[in-house]
């Protein structure tokens, strides 16, 4: 299982950090990744990272201002977001998949964050 957390409200340049925990599943040999989707919007990767050698991919959208991290000890991954903007205002999902396929098969539930201006 995965579980989002760490949403809110924020003002136009703050910064939140959310956390994913991940429970029940093998956490190295994978990727994490967090995406987003907006009202009326297609659902948008905007950060990965792979749990064994910590390389990260990110989104242009977001490029700069998100920092994906884990902490293996843990089972958590983050996203530190900074510089926030009204067009980050959706509901963020973190989901896992193998290293070995493209699919994300586990996801979490989602957690909302809205950035006013």
């Amino acid at each position: 299982q995965l579980q989002a957390s760490g949403g809110g409200l924020v003002q136009a340049g703050g910064s939140l950090r959310l956390s994913c925990a991940v429970s029940g599943l093998t956490f190295g040999n994978s990727a994490i990744a967090w995406f987003r989707q907006a009202p009326g919007k297609e659902r948008e990767g905007i950060a990965c990272i792979v749990s064994d050698n910590d390389d990260t991919v990110y989104s242009d959208s977001v490029k700069g201002r998100f920092t994906i991290s884990r902490d293996n000890a843990k089972n958590m991954v983050y996203l530190q977001m900074n510089s926030l903007k009204p067009d980050d205002t959706a509901v963020y999902y973190c989901a896992r998949r193998s290293i070995y396929t493209n699919e994300y098969n586990y996801w979490g539930q989602g957690t909302q964050v809205t950035v006013s201006s």
